[in-house]
């Protein structure tokens, strides 16, 4: 239930104990006094639920709640690519296809739906119109119209370059598709099923005014706010801290039956890095990825004038972290992290208790010692059929494999994925690579002939 804790703060304990929520609340504070918000809410979303909120600043005089809207920019992006991978895993379009199969009759025709995911397509951040986020929008036809052999600034594929471009196009590619615009698509295929019934296009009552504040004086200018049509797609939503929070578990793997789990672990796969050498940066297929701490995040952030969001899911610890303020820029950019690092600090997440299982004794028969060359490797069991292979003390290639309907199995990540294990009665065999349990076994199947070892 939400407490009071001094002027203009609304809190929510929830699965935290009261001095974890304490202590994100006055994280929360700083964040909101040193960096003059006008307002700001925050979120820990743990196991698919809410497990914290809190609120500082005021709106229209009032704390803000969990059902206060705020603008959420560019997080529209995250939403607009699920409608993306829903289309692709119905068969209505593939990843690698070109624009110009479901929207001819532009100079983008070339750049794949994926590259337009990823932001890796080379496309121009911004329209060919007016600052987008400040004046109302065009229509969807006017704003292809307008786009030229100038707006592809990149060879597609060569690098990373964030467009809101792009998404405005695979929007206009979706409403096609769909016989419909692409908000009553994401409407009816995401927001509704997952009950996020305070995501909306324009703002509606509880919401925050969007504020620039002045950099050397306490006052504050109000930003504009207009549909921005043909470019909606980019950044056009307002949400609640409560339904990003639902928006935090669907990223996390929750996916309320909207996306296919593989599919979702599909977006998450970094696909592009927004910041070079150092990779704590990155993007997938319409998700941005971060590392840091030993972590690592999916999620998006977002920015319009007058407001600034974000929202993380971190999938290996169950645990997701949103905030949205009514503030054009100013803030310290490790709120979201702070805030997990706290949670970790106080209440760290116990591990689920080991329990035996049953094993199928032929799969059982595979685990234990195999080798590559020299190599040692080990074949474990995992939950699920699964198989594992990895180097014995690590350093070297380990895939995951699972079983599939001709005897095969198929590696779902690292070196092997996507390749083919075939378990013969004395060795294995990886896309051709032979491991044998002995190593350079005299009598196994290796290529090449092995003599024997010697002094």
């Amino acid at each position: 239930m939400p407490r009071p804790s001094g002027s203009g703060v609304t809190s929510q304990v929830g699965q935290v104990g009261h001095a974890t929520a304490r202590a994100l609340l006055r994280r929360l504070a700083v964040e909101q006094a040193e960096c003059r918000v006008p307002s700001l809410t925050a979120a820990i979303v743990r196991d698919g639920r809410m497990a914290w909120f809190g609120g500082r600043g005021r709106v229209d005089g009032a704390p803000p709640t969990a059902a206060t809207q705020y603008r959420i920019g560019s997080i529209t992006k995250s939403m607009v690519a699920v409608l993306v991978m829903r289309l692709r895993d119905e068969g209505a379009l593939a990843l690698t296809d070109p624009l110009s199969e479901h929207l001819p009759g532009t100079p983008l025709g070339h750049l794949t739906i994926a590259q337009l995911l990823s932001h890796t397509a080379g496309l121009t951040a911004e329209p060919p119109t007016a600052w987008w986020e400040r004046t109302p929008g065009i229509p969807a036809a006017d704003l292809l119209e307008r786009l030229g052999p100038a707006e592809l600034k990149h060879r597609p594929g060569r690098r990373f370059h964030y467009s809101n471009v792009g998404f405005a196009v695979l929007g206009e590619m979706v409403a096609r598709l769909r016989g419909t615009t692409w908000l009553k698509t994401l409407q009816a295929e995401v927001l509704d099923p997952l009950g996020m019934n305070a995501t909306t296009a324009r703002p509606r009552a509880p919401h925050a005014t969007g504020y620039a504040v002045h950099p050397w004086a306490d006052v504050v200018l109000r930003e504009p706010e207009h549909d921005a049509d043909a470019m909606g797609p980019a950044g056009q939503l307002w949400s609640t801290a409560a339904d990003l929070a639902r928006w935090a578990a669907f990223v996390g793997g929750d996916t309320g039956g909207v996306l296919c789990p593989g599919t979702l672990a599909e977006m998450r796969e970094p696909a592009g890095v927004d910041d070079g050498d150092t990779w704590t940066a990155g993007f997938g297929l319409g998700l941005q990825l971060a590392r840091t701490g030993g972590r690592r995040l999916a999620g998006h952030t977002g920015s319009m004038p007058g407001f600034l969001a974000t929202v993380w899911a971190d999938v290996s610890e169950g645990v997701g972290v949103l905030f949205l303020a009514n503030t054009t820029s100013g803030m310290t950019g490790t709120l979201t992290t702070d805030l997990l690092n706290i949670l970790e600090e106080h209440e760290p997440r116990l591990p689920d208790e080991w329990q035996p299982a049953e094993a199928d004794p032929r799969l059982l028969a595979l685990t234990g010692l195999w080798h590559w060359g020299p190599k040692p490797y080990a074949v474990r069991l995992l939950p699920g059929r699964g198989l594992s292979l990895e180097p014995v003390g690590g350093g070297g290639r380990a895939s995951r494999f699972v079983p599939q309907d001709d005897g095969t199995w198929l590696g779902l990540d690292g070196y092997y994925a996507g390749e083919t294990l075939r378990v013969a009665e004395d060795h294995l065999d990886v896309n051709t690579f032979v491991f044998t349990r002995d190593p350079y076994a005299p009598d196994g199947p290796v290529p090449g002939g092995v003599s024997g070892w010697h002094a």
